[in-house]
């Protein structure tokens, strides 16, 4: 029974609930709020709601999932303070003026409000499909939250790509867009996290919009007149053309407009003056680029050269410290690439560093403020606590474990089914291809885009495709995108019930592919169970495996801003794009999920893979890839710093393209000159070694998946048979599957323990501080440190290896360091560096040396058990059926091991569990590093076994 103490006097103040404290203000101030409540959810976690009107406007959350609620707490009445208590802190509110904090249960203060929160009334308007304008209304909120832990580092925010790591004093727009992906959850190296109920477009940081350059600076030329850039454009196919440029601002298909008319596609184009700036202090500047580009302020690069695909922009970012009045050099260097062409440098004035290091979350529009702050040590606390409230991820099916090949694209029958017999000829590990988009017929037809049917063209039996692909122990995923043509039955299904968003259509936009198209409303229950119906009734049926939501952001059209944006994403069916800009993805993979589950009578498990994400998709057995991005050793770079963000946000399985999505034209010149001549030239050996290096440390992540355009990336295309790359490659595929229980092992962890598979450093050593601000090498499972090799010819790299443990080479077994230190250690072509830490026991498929070709082979008998000495160890092994619901009913069984170092025994426990064709008596290899191996028959009941 809950305990809730109050005083009587303070009546007028609070009232609580059997399950919250509501606090009414006293002395609200202009744009704060006028109500504030406390709801314990558990021990440890407490959502936060606060409003300006009079009464809560509670909507049904999207992220979070209904919660019991069944907390003791109490509440005490200390003066102006209410003070809410659970088992494990406590939570406090100033009745005077509604600010909040909380702190430990002795008293230590984790996380204060700097100031309350602060509401401004928000409006907009939207036209549906049927013509009828609506305004809709809200309140933009800020919230701000004083700097408790001046060294703590912030981890989270979802996937970004400016190769950022610890967002402590740093900014990020939080919106989707075809690489990004926002997820409004922030964790800390103290403990806690915050996750904000907020579905709009939303800021960390800095709340402001980023500022052109002449508003903070004095602004000149190159010849020193006031008031613009001198900007230069040349071109073979042009006269040079000089003009004077007042803002460096063309990002998006309505300001690159302001280009000139100029053949840009081979020109080169720089950017010239001075700056002057207005105040002291760091300026943070944002540059948009596409092609290559490259910075210079006072003649000093910011960066390296960097690149871009011209139809899909990125962003980076800088700090630069500059002195109010003295003048800076400026230039731009451009070399634009391709059809499209963007470049923009806005900037953040400076913020005092007290304000730049507090946490501040600023949200577009919402009907009120709501979070959850979630206390936990160490940081797996904080992620179950955040699937506590968002749902529990399901167990992927083992073949998603396996290798994905993918290319963009396989464009006929005969292409997908050649690119599959080609690995099982040479006997390469698979389990998974994919069929990219456009696959459907050409046009604005009845089948076209949105149809999701195939082109009987170029794939005149798709069952029998598909069937011939299951007979090859393979499984096939298919690109569905949320887009429809016009003249499909499917389009005219949902457009007839007002399901469809309809600017697209009113501002007559074509595709690339030169035709109309909308996407549907995927917010509206009815909308997703057709959706789900259409593509059940057409590839379901058919044999389909998995599902491939592309363009899930929704990006109805690239490089737009982001007013434009919401144009064409609604209004949706719970309300205003602004509100629920962000969450299309969750709902979206909410209609596979649910579908599948609800139709499928053989209970085989969903596999959807989606380019964006939001929280809660874990729930819907949903993995999210890093987009299209480019194929530059610091695209590479960045996807590194981008997983580990998103995997310790609470989202468990992160995938990429492997070998980057968008090539540079010296790539695909020097593969067509090598097809035709089979020279390796420069171009296409730092190809083939970036293809190495991204498979080294991209085998060692949640999902392995390969996809990209020309050159092709199938090994065999990458380099031919015996050539070094094709042979590191090949060993890549073979790890994976030699630890395929070791990696199916941890996805049960993620299901029922909560756990990160793809886990940065702070999460298994949250006491050394060395790691905090160390992205560049992280754990896989709590085995194994991966130190990617990010720089081409790099034949050593820096390794830190955490103190408190011994650390061996994966591969050779050696002890290499007892912790503690950084040390360069090699990394030859075949191989990126992986470290063992001591107490850690391994499972790793022992066959003879013959490598696995898929996960319906790997039969878990004969596994060898790697134990690592010098601290005691424990891992329990996961498995069950691999394919279906089951083990929701118990259909699973777990073996643990544990080490005890002091002896050198190893104990094998009895078995829990059973599922139906278990091996029920096996052999274990068990092996120390250099020792021989202890051959183990092991019949389900404990063992234990003396290691020499």
């Amino acid at each position: 029974m809950k305990k809730i103490l109050f005083i009587l006097t303070a009546l007028s103040l609070l009232a609580c609930t059997n399950n919250s404290l509501e606090v009414r203000i006293t002395q609200p101030t202009e744009g704060g709020p006028q109500l504030v409540r406390l709801i314990p959810v558990s021990d440890n976690i407490i959502r936060v709601s606060a409003t300006p009107d009079d009464h809560f406007a509670d909507k049904p959350s999207l992220m979070v999932l209904p919660q019991q609620n069944k907390v003791e707490y109490k509440v005490e009445h200390r003066g102006d303070t209410l003070v809410l208590s659970t088992a494990a802190l406590r939570a406090y509110v100033l009745s005077t003026d509604g600010s909040v904090w909380f702190t430990d249960l002795d008293g230590k203060t984790i996380l204060q409000d700097a100031t309350p929160a602060q509401f401004t009334p928000y409006t907009c308007t939207q036209t549906h499909a049927n013509g009828k304008e609506e305004t809709y209304h809200g309140y933009s909120i800020a919230s701000r939250f004083e700097n408790i832990y001046p060294a703590e580092a912030l981890y989270g925010l979802g996937q970004h790509q400016a190769d950022e790591w610890n967002w402590k004093g740093k900014n990020e727009e939080l919106f989707q867009y075809n690489t990004k992906v926002s997820l409004p959850f922030v964790l800390s190296s103290e403990g806690y996290g915050i996750l904000f109920d907020a579905y709009s477009l939303c800021r960390f940081g800095n709340p402001l919009p980023y500022s052109q350059l002449h508003e903070l600076f004095d602004i000149k030329d190159k010849n020193g007149e006031d008031g613009a850039f001198t900007g230069t454009y040349s071109s073979p196919a042009a006269e040079t053309l000089i003009r004077r440029e007042d803002s460096l601002y063309f990002e998006d298909i309505f300001t690159a407009k302001n280009l000139p008319a100029f053949p840009l596609e081979k020109a080169f184009v720089t950017y010239e003056g001075s700056i002057t700036p207005h105040e002291t202090g760091e300026y943070q500047f944002c540059h948009y680029y596409s092609g290559y580009q490259q910075i210079f302020i006072d003649n000093k690069p910011l960066s390296p050269q960097i690149w871009r695909t011209a139809w899909n922009p990125n962003a980076r970012k800088y700090t630069v410290p500059m002195e109010a009045g003295r003048t800076y050099s400026l230039r731009i260097e451009w070399h634009p690439d391709g059809g499209e062409a963007y470049c923009g440098l806005r900037a953040y004035a400076p913020v005092p560093a007290a304000k730049q290091q507090q946490i501040a979350f600023w949200q577009e529009m919402a009907q009120q403020l709501d979070y959850y702050f979630i206390l936990g040590n160490p940081l797996d606390k904080v992620v179950s606590g955040y699937r506590t409230l968002t749902g529990k991820a399901p167990i992927m099916p083992v073949w998603a474990h396996g290798y994905w090949q993918s290319r963009e694209r396989y464009k006929t029958q005969h292409e997908i089914l050649d690119a599959l017999d080609g690995f099982r000829r040479r006997h390469l590990p698979i389990d998974n291809i994919v069929m990219d988009w456009n696959y459907w017929e050409d046009g604005n037809v009845p089948g076209g885009w949105g149809a999701f049917r195939f082109d009987s063209a170029r794939f005149p039996a798709p069952q029998q495709m598909i069937d011939s692909i299951h007979r090859q122990r393979a499984r096939i995923m298919i690109s569905c995108w949320p887009k429809y043509y016009p003249a499909t039955d499917n389009f005219k299904e949902l457009y007839d019930k007002g399901y469809i968003y309809p600017q697209s259509l009113r501002d007559s936009l074509i595709d690339w592919l030169g035709c109309p198209y909308a996407f549907y409303d995927a917010y509206q229950p009815e909308a997703r169970e057709i959706f789900w119906r259409q593509l059940w009734d057409n590839l379901g049926v058919i044999g389909m495996d998995a599902w491939w939501m592309d363009a899930s952001e929704p990006n109805v059209r690239d490089c737009t801003p982001i007013p434009y944006r919401k144009l064409l994403c609604g209004p949706t069916y719970l309300g205003s794009s602004d509100e629920y800009f962000n969450a299309y993805a969750l709902v979206n993979a909410q209609a596979i999920y649910d579908g599948q589950r609800s139709t499928r009578d053989d209970d085989a498990r969903v596999f959807l893979l989606t380019r964006n994400g939001f929280c809660g998709q874990q729930r819907y057995s949903t993995a999210t890839w890093s987009g299209d991005i480019g194929t530059r050793w610091e695209d590479m770079r960045a996807q590194v710093t981008a997983g580990l963000n998103f995997s310790i946000a609470g989202i468990p399985y992160w995938s990429q393209d492997i070998g980057g999505f968008s090539v540079e034209k010296r790539y695909q010149e020097a593969q067509i000159r090598f097809d035709q001549t089979k020279h390796e030239n420069a171009d296409l050996k730092e190809w083939r070694e970036l293809n190495v290096r991204w498979h080294q440390w991209g085998v060692f992540t949640p999902m392995y998946r390969a996809h990209g355009q020309f050159p092709y990336r199938e090994p065999w295309h990458i380099a031919p048979e015996g050539h070094p790359a094709y042979n590191a490659i090949r060993d890549c595929l073979y790890w994976r599957y030699r630890l395929m229980s070791y990696i199916y092992s941890l996805a049960g962890a993620v299901h029922f323990d909560d756990y990160t598979i793809l886990r940065p450093l702070v999460m298994d050593f949250p006491a050394d501080t060395a790691v905090l601000n160390l992205p560049y090498q992280f754990m896989f499972g709590p085995a194994l440190m991966v130190c990617p090799v990010l720089e081409y010819k790099a034949r050593t790299r820096e390794v830190y290896f955490p103190q408190g443990r011994d650390w061996y080479d994966f591969f050779t077994d050696d002890l290499i360091s007892h912790g503690g230190e950084t040390r360069t250690v090699p990394a030859p072509y075949d191989k990126t560096p992986v470290f063992v830490p001591s107490g850690s026991i391994i499972p790793v498929l022992y066959n003879g040396g013959t490598a696995l070709e898929t996960t319906a082979d790997a039969v878990p008998d004969g596994l060898c058990i790697r134990v690592f000495p010098g601290a005691d160890g424990d891992f329990t092994l996961y498995e069950d059926d691999g394919t279906t619901y089951a083990y929701e009913h118990g259909a699973f069984a777990l073996i643990d091991f544990h080490y005890d170092d002091a002896t050198h025994a190893l104990t094998i426990s009895d078995r829990v569990g059973v599922f139906p064709d278990m091996l029920t008596a096996r052999r274990f290899v068990v092996s120390l590093p250099h020792h021989k191996p202890v051959f183990v028959d092991y019949d389900g009941t404990q063992q234990t076994i003396t290691l020499d």
